[in-house]
């Protein structure tokens, strides 16, 4: 099974290493007859405008995912209190946004012409994943049930507030957790396109995944023949299939190199988190 699952990544390195000539004749394959470097050497000539965006990238997920981790946590220990007045108000709220929302062309309104994120930072980070009501839902499960209610007592008659409480009690017990939800929430920001898409005009502030959209876009135009009679590329060198794989290296390759390292707590968190609420 697990080999199954290594395999696909396996075949994505190697057709990124494949002549593009041979992957159009042959297709993809493990033993490609002819091996190349032209889809590593593109995205080279344009590391300028990637690396920048791989910046803009890391940027925001490091603090999306530290923020969301502030109000996710927050939220979640004040609802894993039933005692908490206006409880199942809240729980309400949260559940409802995580069935229902207001649209594309709501949400679109609201950030641009109320908030007016449009074209700054906040519009990769604020929009869709800074608090994820299924995220709140694991939080507060792992709150309820694998904190002791008699440590939290027992921190309270010894004069701890509830921040206190918070921050010296139930956050050191709660790494598994916060790991998990971490983990998740940097993926969807690191994977994230649509933000830049909806929000983003000025190329600085694209994400690594809106510029090797606009790559793979590009190269399509290009070799679809409609501006070959006007273009000074020689289209037919462009390496228009292994690149599509080259490009799928350089976004998996952060996650694959991290995931590793909160494996364990992954899936500690999940089980927790998950099923005993």
């Amino acid at each position: 099974g697990s080999l199954l699952a290594i395999l696909p990544f396996i075949l994505l390195v190697i057709a990124s290493f494949t002549d593009n000539q041979t992957a159009l004749v042959n297709g993809y394959s493990f033993t490609p007859e002819k091996w190349s470097l032209e889809a590593y050497q593109y995205i080279a000539s344009e590391w300028a405008t990637i690396g920048r965006a791989y910046l803009m990238t890391i940027l925001v997920t490091v603090i999306g995912t530290a923020l969301s981790l502030v109000i996710t946590s927050t939220f979640a220990f004040a609802v894993s209190n039933d005692k908490l007045p206006g409880h199942k108000i809240l729980m309400f709220l949260c559940i409802f946004t995580m069935l229902f929302n207001g649209g594309l062309v709501a949400s679109y309104y609201v950030y641009s012409n109320i908030f007016h994120i449009k074209n700054t930072i906040w519009a990769l980070i604020v929009p869709t994943f800074l608090m994820s009501p299924f995220n709140v839902v694991l939080v507060k499960n792992y709150f309820s049930n694998s904190i002791s209610p008699s440590i939290l007592e027992a921190a309270r008659m010894d004069g701890a507030g509830v921040f206190a409480v918070f921050t010296k009690i139930v956050m050191p017990l709660s790494v598994p957790i916060m790991a998990t939800v971490g983990l998740m929430t940097a993926i969807s920001y690191w994977n994230d396109w649509t933000n830049s898409l909806y929000y983003i005009t000025d190329e600085g502030l694209f994400s690594i995944q809106a510029i090797l959209n606009t790559i793979i876009t590009n190269i399509q135009f290009l070799t679809s023949g409609q501006s070959s009679a006007t273009s000074a590329v020689d289209v037919s060198k462009l390496p228009s299939v292994s690149i599509r794989m080259a490009i799928a290296v350089i976004g998996v390759l952060p996650i694959l190199c991290i995931y590793p390292f909160f494996q364990k707590y992954f899936v500690k968190g999940i089980v927790v988190g998950g099923v005993k609420g």
